[in-house]
This record gives structure tokens, C-alpha cells and sequence, in this order.
């Protein structure tokens, strides 16, 4: 358990060992990766080289923080940067370019990137990512703070999402003028290497209990193929201890936040993951501390986990860098840099559970450039 609302200054010798392992458990993750398969991420003089995609609106902002964070503790990351924009039409040659960079580096940090909602923008730079890669897994972390009290305490749960089809496949057209068709594409073997993901996850990760999420009672072929698959993989996991069941999406969304402790590891389908983890964000403080990432069999790409782009925030020097940074540190981890991930992201959470600087989303007044300075601080006082 983190150490709650208790200032770092008030733990015993003790309770610092079991805070500093918590706070190592809190942006981990990285046992229930599926490695790279067939080559290591790009390392050269033993310097791994990174792709760096800010992404829109604070995007800039908060991978400027992490940048100076790395700096700082002389990191092993070299980065390959490229300003890839949702914002316009006009972005493909160098989203090709990014793309081209994260297949040779096999690793990226990014932020969000806009996707237009207007019929003549283009597809999401976002998804087009996840599908080309094949990064098939999203995976969210949703972790009270310590120090941070919210309506729920002891919030601790990750939400595994299907990434690459579902309702995000794409494949719509208007049949007739004012007739839409809009096409739900689910398979049996994406549903089952995600859900068997999920319960490899629950496994390397000490986590006790999977939970699916569906609307098979509606979509009972689509998403009843989903669910099946579920309980069919479940079964094969009997003999672990892992429990499992199964709850319809609208269900949950009540559940969440009404005991949100009941839920351990959650797997669903595309949309749904969409949905979830902005309730699981709002839970523990909003979408600026929760850490995510995209993973598949050859690549890894970290991000926020809440997909937001805060344009009303960009420029203004107020954004959130925590869950930017935490993601960073997940990314390490992937890495093999335990050491260095464990140093970054307990000062991080150690400068929230002080409360002396915190951003304006989690009830301070401090800037981003503030909060990065806090947190280089207390790696120096480390």
C-alpha cells in the first residue's frame, strides 16, 4: 500500500523501504510486457535512441520536462524528435518520418495528438500508430497518490485495452443520403491475445483478479465473441488463483465510481478502454498523473494514459507534467534503467505528497517549469 496522505518526513525507516517499493510497483508495469521479439530497441555506445513525438497542445510543454529531467540525471536517452501535428491535414510526409524512426528504434514517448472530428479531417494520427505498429495493448494506470486525497482512497487499478480494432477500425460510409454505416470489426484471435495479455499481466504483476468489460447483452455476436473468448482464456488460468467475472460496460461505469477498490485488472474492447480510463483519471486526480502506454511484440510506445490534448492549457506554463513523466518512467523500466526509473518517479511523487509544489489541477498554484524544478531538486536531496 502507498503511505497515504503522510508527509515523506513522518515515515519511519521501515515505512520509507515499504513507500520507496510501493512508489516502484506505482509506474512499473514493465513485467507484463511482452518483450521485443526480434530485436533489441536501438542502442548505440550504450545509448538507446528514442523516438520523441511531443504531440499537440501541452504536448511541448511536458516532454520539455522530461527532457530536463534526463538531462539532468545524464540519462542514457538520445532522442529523435519530430513535431508530428494533428492539428492540420498537411502533417503525413512527417508522421511517415516518425513512423519510420519508432520501427527503427523499436521505443518512443509521445504525447496526444489531435484528431479533427470534422468529415474532412484526416484519419487519427493516433490510431493509424497503434494499428500500423500493431501495438496492441493500452495499458493505463490508475493509482491513488500519496498525498493527494481523493473521494475514493487506495484507488489502484489498470485498465488493459484492446488497441487496434473495435470500434476504432475505421470502416464507415453513408449508404444512402442520411444513412451512415458504421462497422464494429471484432476477431477471435485479437480478443484472445488481449485477454490472455491481461491475465500474463495479472500474473507478473501480483495482481489478484481480471475483470472484462463488455455490452455482449446488445452485441451479442461482436462483443459476444469478445466475452466468450475471455471466459475461454480465463479458464486456463484457473489453476493461478487469479479470479475473474465479467460486467457490462454501463455497469461499470457506475461501479467505478461508486467502489472503485472492487476492480483489479480490467480488459475490454477499444471504445469502451476510450471511456474507462477518463473515469479511472478522474478518480485519482485528472488526466495530468496517469501513466500509460501502447506495447505489442516488436514495439513499445509510452504516453499519458488519459489521451487528452488540454489545448486551453497550451502556451500557458500551467500543465500537469506528472503523468508525461511517469510514462518516462515506465519507459526506462522497459529498458532495463530500474535504477534510474525508481529515482525520477519517487522524487516525482514524493514532490505531490509534500504538497508544496503542485500544478493547479491538483489544488497548487505552481507552473509546469516549477514542478519540473521541484522534482530535479529532490533528486539532487536523494
Amino acid at each position: 500500500m502507498l503511505a497515504g496522505a503522510l508527509p515523506r518526513a513522518a515515515l519511519s525507516a521501515p515505512r520509507r523501504l515499504l513507500h520507496a517499493s510501493a512508489l516502484s510497483q506505482a509506474t512499473t508495469l514493465a513485467a507484463g510486457f511482452p518483450r521485443v521479439s526480434h530485436r533489441l530497441p536501438t542502442k548505440y555506445g550504450g545509448v538507446y535512441t528514442v523516438t520523441l513525438i511531443p504531440g499537440d497542445g501541452i504536448g511541448q510543454e511536458i516532454t520539455q520536462s522530461v527532457k530536463e529531467i534526463f538531462e539532468h540525471v545524464n540519462a542514457p536517452i538520445e532522442w529523435e524528435q519530430y513535431d508530428v501535428s494533428g492539428m492540420a491535414s498537411s502533417g503525413e510526409t512527417l508522421f511517415r518520418q516518425a513512423m519510420d524512426s519508432l520501427k527503427r528504434n523499436r521505443v518512443g514517448l509521445k504525447g496526444i495528438l489531435f484528431t479533427p472530428i470534422s468529415q474532412s479531417g484526416h484519419i487519427s494520427w493516433n490510431v493509424a500508430m497503434r494499428q500500423q505498429l500493431d501495438i496492441y495493448a493500452s495499458v493505463v494506470l490508475c493509482k491513488s497518490l500519496p498525498g493527494h486525497p481523493t473521494r475514493h482512497d487506495n484507488v489502484d487499478f489498470v485498465i488493459i485495452r484492446e488497441n487496434t480494432e473495435g470500434e476504432y477500425s475505421g470502416l464507415e460510409h453513408q449508404s444512402f443520403p442520411g444513412v451512415v454505416e458504421s462497422l464494429k470489426v471484432m476477431t477471435r484471435a485479437k480478443a484472445e491475445r488481449i485477454c490472455r495479455f491481461a491475465f500474463d499481466f495479472a500474473l507478473k504483476n501480483n495482481r489478484k483478479k481480471v475483470t472484462c468489460v463488455h455490452k455482449a447483452n446488445i452485441m451479442k455476436l461482436g462483443d459476444g465473441l469478445f466475452l466468450n473468448t475471455f471466459r475461454r482464456i480465463a479458464e486456463e488460468y484457473q489453476s493461478s488463483g487469479i479470479e475473474f467475472n465479467d460486467m457490462i460496460v454501463d455497469n461499470t461505469s457506475m461501479q467505478l465510481v461508486a467502489k472503485p477498490r472492487q476492480f483489479d485488472v480490467m480488459v475490454m474492447p477499444n471504445l469502451y478502454g476510450a471511456i474507462v480510463s477518463n473515469i479511472g483519471a478522474a478518480l485519482v486526480g485528472g488526466p495530468g498523473i496517469v501513466p500509460g502506454c501502447n506495447v505489442g511484440r516488436e514495439y513499445a510506445l509510452f504516453e499519458p494514459g488519459c489521451r487528452h490534448v488540454a489545448q486551453d492549457l497550451m502556451g500557458t506554463n500551467r500543465a500537469n507534467p506528472t503523468a508525461m513523466i511517469l510514462s518516462a518512467t515506465m519507459m526506462l523500466r522497459h529498458l532495463g534503467l530500474d535504477t534510474l526509473a525508481n529515482s525520477i518517479a519517487s522524487a516525482t511523487l514524493d514532490v505531490i505528497n509534500e504538497g508544496k509544489v503542485r500544478t493547479r489541477d491538483i489544488g497548487g498554484s505552481a507552473s509546469t517549469s516549477e514542478f519540473t524544478s521541484a522534482v530535479v531538486a529532490k533528486i539532487d536531496a536523494a
